[in-house]
């Protein structure tokens, strides 16, 4: 047996590890799992928060090999074994950027694909199903499936209602004459495995311009939000609570002392003038790359430093991906706040306030904060849910999480999507306990 872990402490093991190097290699190992009803659990780089590529038995398929990377103008051609990293890197060499930008680099393409990642720049550019022109997907019965954006499904699927909210990655979003881009991205490698992507690349913008922007209160970094989300050219709101501040002064000790909330924002050809004028005194602004770098290690600390913490009190990650509708946003930040400090727990809240889905993070210190964490997760998801929220923004559901789909979907809504899992996936082979708690 081979065990594994991902980025959330959630472990699991196989009983092989196989590293394809070509599609037909690929394709022999699909056939032999079919006919010995082996469960295949597909992983990139294992940097999920969800437990989604960690295998519960069977067969692990790593799929670090398929490392194509061609740059043109305007696209890329990715093997789903590239990191994030790396395909920014490449890019960028041309003048271009890949506007999916989730928290890990190390990430790799097939894991964003699976999970439909977005990240702080979703709130000008959305998630990466917004991003892909192509893909090409190796199915259980053995064909490999290449369509591009406008290739509808070729069977009939139910129409199911989504959450209006601007990022959503919980289940299957059916709609009668789907694309197939569109279902395959997001169904965390439990329909077909991605061999292959044509991604949309953008041009560089010419100047970009960043900023953190520290405020006394919440009430004053969320008033701000909702008067500069229409701001031409703003590409990213991000947000973090006293708490997170307390815990970056380890690292960024130049962080004011006074200040009880923080927004990092980036706006492409911005005017800092304006931000001048628009910005408490104490807040930082930079148009240089360097600078820009240092705002970026400012944000990224902030979950490294988490997850070390949760890792060395011995404990899961206890994290929430849950968004709301715009106009309920400051709502949903005002009752997590409200109920975590009624539980008296350790917990930092940052993210994507832009797009109404910030983070929760959930330090324990005993089992006992362990296990009131877990049933705030549950509670908070039925509040998003409540006001017209998703459970999963972001990271997918994976096996950690299964349990908050019925939160979101009627009991009929899961049928559906169970229905064409077992139409790609009769076997029910697939990253078996990924979004489905039970097989059928």
């Amino acid at each position: 047996m081979v065990q594994f872990e991902d980025a959330s402490g959630f472990k699991g093991e196989a009983d092989r590890l196989i590293s394809p190097a070509s599609e037909a290699g690929l394709l022999e190992v699909i056939g032999a799992a079919s006919q010995g009803a082996v469960p295949l659990t597909i992983a990139g780089s294992r940097t999920g928060l969800t437990g989604g590529s960690v295998p519960q038995g069977g067969w692990m398929i790593s799929m670090e090999k398929f490392q194509r990377l061609d740059v043109s103008t305007g696209r890329a051609i990715v093997g789903p074994g590239v990191s994030l990293e790396a395909l920014q890197a490449a890019a960028s060499r041309t003048g271009q950027f890949y506007a999916p930008d989730p928290t890990e680099r190390t990430a790799s393409v097939g894991g964003n694909i699976a999970t439909n990642a977005s990240g702080s720049r979703s709130f000008r550019y959305g998630s990466t199903r917004r991003h892909i022109l192509r893909l090409r997907v190796a199915l259980m019965d053995g064909r490999v499936l290449e369509v591009r954006r406008g290739c509808k499904v070729d069977f009939a699927v139910a129409l199911i209602q989504l959450p209006n909210t601007t990022k959503n990655t919980a289940g299957y979003p059916l709609s009668p004459g789907m694309d197939w881009i569109d279902l395959f991205a997001g169904i965390e490698g439990t329909l077909g495995i991605v061999t292959e992507a044509e991604l949309q690349l953008l041009p560089k913008p010419a100047d970009v311009l960043a900023g953190v922007v520290f405020f006394v209160n919440d009430d004053a970094a969320l008033d701000a939000v909702e008067a500069w989300r229409s701001i031409e050219g703003l590409r990213m709101i991000e947000y973090f609570d006293c708490n997170s501040l307390a815990i970056l002064r380890q690292r960024f000790s130049e962080t004011p002392s006074n200040a009880g909330a923080a927004l990092l924002i980036e706006q492409e050809n911005g005017d800092i003038e304006f931000w001048a004028d628009h910005a408490p005194e104490d807040s930082w602004f930079a148009a240089s790359d360097q600078d820009r770098e240092r705002f970026r290690r400012f944000r990224h600390a902030l979950p490294e430093i988490v997850n070390d913490t949760v890792r060395r009190r011995g404990f899961l990650k206890l994290n929430s991906d849950y968004a709301v509708p715009l106009p309920r946003g400051r709502e949903m930040l005002e009752y997590y706040h409200t109920r975590l400090r009624e539980r008296a727990l350790d917990y930092v809240i940052f993210g994507h306030i832009g797009d109404a889905h910030v983070h929760v993070n959930i330090l324990p210190n005993s089992e006992a904060d362990f296990k009131a964490g877990q049933e705030l997760m549950v509670e908070f998801a039925r509040r998003a849910v409540s006001l017209g929220g998703t459970v999963s923004a972001e990271h997918g559901l994976g096996k950690r999480k299964t349990h908050l789909l019925e939160i979101q979907y009627t009991p009929d809504q899961i049928q559906a999507m169970k229905d064409v899992k077992r139409r790609l996936d009769p076997q029910w082979l697939l990253n078996r306990g990924n979004l489905f708690a039970a097989m059928e």
